[in-house]
């Protein structure tokens, strides 16, 4: 159902079964993908490629130009994954020239007053509680979980499966499958809930547990934390993943508690 008392571009392409409620905007260079629900008051801006059965709530303002001075009007976009939630008054920003789109994934939930910058690429699953915000170019891996009101520096990447407690200031990248907080933010243990919610196996646990102990608690810096794991350590994903993210860091991971 779409309201007459919306306004929208006759040039927007809106898909089967898609809900706009009274008083949204959308704009003529926007696709919205099947079964979405626009709310009232959401705004859906040039640019906008929403994907199969979100929902976009009220206040939600979708693809608005980014908030960087180095933006000169160059076409880019903002994308948004199928079954994904934004909530009230979320602001998501188009890309620039460093990227030319933002991207967030599929059965993502955005809560409240969250930000997401230009260029960021925000993976499958994550959960962004209320109050939080990324800067430009941030990477959040699939599964990741920021707490209400935690502010992600600009260029920072979270690897997958990681939690950042509520309230948390993000300068440095946060490795996957982790839990962090405190002020200055440090590594406060695996994610374990979220490990087993998410179907990983005791031991597949214990052996993540061990490589961050290695890293972390034995007392040698990073080059030789991370020669002694290649070592002492099976090769697996999720320990190629872990070191492949902690070398390739330009701003160095978290430290320790």
């Amino acid at each position: 159902m779409i309201s007459a008392l919306a306004s929208i571009d006759p040039k927007a392409q809106i898909g089967t079964g898609v809900t706009v409620e009274p008083f949204a905007v959308i704009h003529g260079d926007v696709v919205i993908g099947d079964g979405t629900w626009i709310g009232s008051g959401a705004v859906i801006y040039d640019g906008a490629r929403i994907g199969r059965n979100c929902r976009i709530f009220n206040g939600a303002s979708v693809s608005a130009i980014p908030q960087d001075l180095k933006f000169s009007g160059e076409e880019t976009t903002l994308e948004i994954g199928d079954n994904t939630t934004v909530r009230e008054f979320v602001t998501l920003n188009r890309g620039t020239r460093a990227r030319g789109r933002t991207v967030i994934g599929s059965n993502a939930l955005l809560m409240a007053y969250v930000h997401v910058a230009h260029d960021c690429i925000v993976g499958d699953h994550v959960i962004m509680v209320s109050l939080s915000a990324i800067a430009g170019e941030v990477e959040l891996g699939d599964w990741v979980t920021l707490g209400g009101g935690v502010m992600v520096h600009q260029f920072v990447h979270i690897g997958a499966h990681s939690i950042i407690g509520g309230g948390a200031k993000v300068r440095m990248d946060v490795p996957p499958y982790i839990k962090a907080d405190r002020d200055p933010l440090a590594f406060m243990g695996l994610n374990t809930v979220g490990l087993e919610r998410r179907g990983f196996t005791k031991e597949k646990i214990h052996e993540l547990h061990e490589i961050y102990r290695a890293y972390y608690n034995m007392g040698m810096n990073g080059g030789k934390a991370l020669d002694y794991i290649a070592g002492n350590f099976e090769a697996t994903s999720e320990r190629d993943y872990i070191t492949g993210f902690i070398k390739g860091s330009a701003r160095g991971v978290v430290r320790g508690r």
